[in-house]
């Protein structure tokens, strides 16, 4: 059985920082595309930060130059850091996992639609 589950997900204050990691198993996920993406109450699910199979990474404009995704060698875990964080970003944040034909270039992995796999979701609360 596929599995995603998220952790690291907390409270923090405007500017603070958290980390996101995301442990796959039943696969291996070391060729798989990986991606965060985070649902706001109200709004749609939208891409945060991809990284395919050979470390190439897509952000969104939002968060560039503050969030970081990287994943272990063996793809197991998927992480990603969020420095700066803003009251705005307040949602809930899932993990999700594409197999390889279904991405073919760097935006792709900012596409909902082309994952099939996705964890639970982890709550991320910035205060003012």
């Amino acid at each position: 059985e596929v599995q995603l589950v998220e952790s690291g997900g907390g409270s923090v204050q405007a500017g603070g920082s958290l980390r996101l990691s995301c442990r796959a198993s039943g696969y291996a996920f070391s060729s798989y595309g990986m991606a965060w993406f985070l649902r706001a109450p109200g709004n749609e699910r939208e891409g945060v930060a991809g990284i395919d199979s050979d470390g190439n990474t897509n952000y969104a404009n939002s968060v560039k130059g503050r969030f970081t995704v990287s994943k272990d060698n063996a793809g197991i875990t998927l992480y990603l850091q969020m420095n700066n964080l803003k009251p705005e970003e307040t949602a809930i944040y899932y993990c999700a996992a594409a197999t390889p034909l279904r991405i073919t270039t760097i935006q792709d992995l900012g596409v909902p639609g082309l994952f099939g796999y996705w964890g639970q979701g982890a709550q991320v609360t910035v205060s003012s």
